[in-house]
């Protein structure tokens, strides 16, 4: 039968790449922050568009607009 357990002790376990659980967590924290901040914009742009006369365009005007300045203020 095959051995294919970690070699040392098991509380300490495999050794670990923590070089790349730094880049998935900064990763996974880049992608949190612009999915938040593109649905923000989506709500904003959508109560605009339904609860104001604007229209359509306009509303996805706001949405890029506030896309834009997000993207610019989260850098």
């Amino acid at each position: 039968m095959a051995d294919s357990h970690p070699e040392g002790v098991v509380e300490t376990g495999a050794k670990m790449d923590y070089e790349e659980h730094e880049r998935s967590y900064t990763l996974f924290v880049n992608l949190s922050k612009y999915i938040l901040l593109s649905c923000a914009a989506l709500l904003i742009a959508m109560a605009f568009g339904f609860f104001t006369s604007a229209g359509f365009f306009s509303a996805f005007f706001l949405f890029i607009f506030l896309c834009v300045v997000g993207v610019w203020a989260l850098r």
